[in-house]
């Protein structure tokens, strides 16, 4: 949430305009906690999820790896010190040529979930390590990643055979929980799935090695959600019950879990008004909305804490919007947030827990507007 590291930077400085400020020392403790509770897992951090190079730096010298899904972050990554070992092109759709480029740079660990992505991948990358990603349900997921992603368990197995037979390293199954998932069995089921995988595959004498377990570690907002550790347990429960003592490699791709926790995004009131003489619902105005950063609110699917200086006085639900002129830029109606009676225009907001998927999902420049900035710390 608002650190004080954070706090003294936005009293001290002053920033003009909506902006995110990150401190690095709870990215670093997010990192520690990851690998302190699962020890003998890989973690490749979601670049996409916030990719400032001073998170990417900082990362790669504690020695995290890097989920990339496009060339321009596999450069990040190797910007920012890791070797392309560390890096995995996560992106089950890609250019052939970029999987080209990324081959050239040195990446050797491609996701698929299709015969057509394969032969891209023997074509451009020969001889890399693939591995399927396979669809779940996302129950439990507050921004669910269902259907665009991965195919039934059932085509993974035709999809990897095809793999090898095209000359690639049939390397493992990877899923996605849901991101922001709020259950401990999610992973249960696909763990489960990849198990059954591995066994066919081993029927055709083809031995897979690795579990990607995905992301889905949530960040707390509104919510209370469980700790690291007791996500570390429940995976490692489900992995130890259905591999038993022959545990596959694994490995996470934390992104929100990672850095959602270490941004606040700083903004102002730009208006409030009311839509007839006797509504009782305020309309409150930001100066950010959907298209500054926070596209993660649509279908009021994240709920952000947001602060302000008069927290203490009254409060009465609001609808909240953001400044352009689309009537999809609207934060929070069907739920209305409470805020305070006193708020007024010009006054600041926080917007809490707001370090992942920001950024990147600000526009360049729609209305006008400039892309959200950024300060990390």
């Amino acid at each position: 949430m608002a650190t004080a590291k954070i706090i003294e930077f936005l009293r001290r400085e002053q920033p003009e305009g909506p902006c995110l400020v990150v401190d690095l020392d709870v990215v670093r403790d997010n990192y520690m906690a990851f690998a302190h509770t699962m020890p003998g897992t890989r973690i490749f951090y979601a670049v996409k999820a916030n990719p400032a190079p001073e998170i990417l730096s900082l990362l790669a010298s504690l020695g995290s790896c890097f989920d990339t899904a496009s060339v321009a972050e596999i450069e990040m990554s190797l910007a920012a010190g890791a070797t392309p070992d560390r890096i995995s092109f996560g992106n089950t759709i890609k250019k052939e040529r970029d999987i080209a480029r990324a081959f050239a740079l040195g990446v050797r660990l491609f996701a698929v979930d299709s015969h057509t992505e394969v032969e891209k991948v023997a074509r451009a990358a020969p001889g890399a390590q693939v591995f399927c990603r396979i669809l779940t349900d996302g129950a439990g997921a507050e921004w669910p990643l269902s259907r665009k992603f991965g195919c039934e368990p059932a085509m993974a197995e035709t999809v990897l055979l095809y793999a090898h037979a095209l000359g690639l390293k049939a390397y493992g199954i990877s899923f996605h929980v849901g991101s922001q998932q709020t259950r401990l069995d999610a992973w249960d089921v696909a763990v489960g799935e990849a198990k059954s995988i591995f066994e066919r595959m081993l029927s055709h004498g083809i031995k897979l090695e690795m579990v990607n377990l995905g992301g889905g570690f949530p960040t707390k907002y509104l919510k209370a959600v469980p700790g690291q550790s007791s996500y570390a347990n429940a995976i490692h429960d489900a992995l130890t019950k259905h591999f038993g003592n022959a545990l596959p490699e694994t490995i996470i791709e934390p992104g929100r879990g990672m850095v959602g926790n270490a941004g606040v995004v700083k903004a102002e009131v730009v208006l409030i008004s009311k839509k007839h003489a006797n509504d009782n619902t305020r309309w409150v105005y930001l100066d950010i909305g959907k298209f500054g950063g926070l596209a993660e609110t649509m279908d009021e699917a994240i709920r952000y804490p947001i602060t302000t200086a008069k927290d203490g006085d009254v409060k009465e639900p609001c609808v909240i919007a953001g400044p352009t002129c689309d009537s999809a830029d609207v934060l929070y109606e069907k739920t209305p947030y409470p805020l305070p009676i006193t708020l007024s225009v010009g006054d600041e907001v926080l917007i809490e827990a707001a370090g992942a998927y920001t950024t990147t999902y600000a526009a360049v420049a729609f209305n006008g507007f400039p892309p959200l900035k950024a300060y990390v710390i």
